[in-house]
């Protein structure tokens, strides 16, 4: 097990990285919604469906 653990050491420490960068993500993501924040980016004043996902 230890050997297995050895060879792709590299892949395991990747692998990390990236559940750690997706759970940063989700998190801000989480905070920003209890903030009232929007996930689009804004810029709603073209969209024909500005008042259907934003609260005015």
């Amino acid at each position: 097990m230890f050997t297995w653990i050895i060879e792709n050491i590299a892949t395991i420490v990747i692998c990390l990285v990236l559940i750690l960068i997706v759970a940063a993500i989700i998190y801000s993501m989480a905070r920003d919604k209890k903030k009232g924040k929007s996930s689009c980016g804004g810029g709603c004043q073209g969209c024909p469906m500005s008042g259907s996902c934003h609260k005015h």
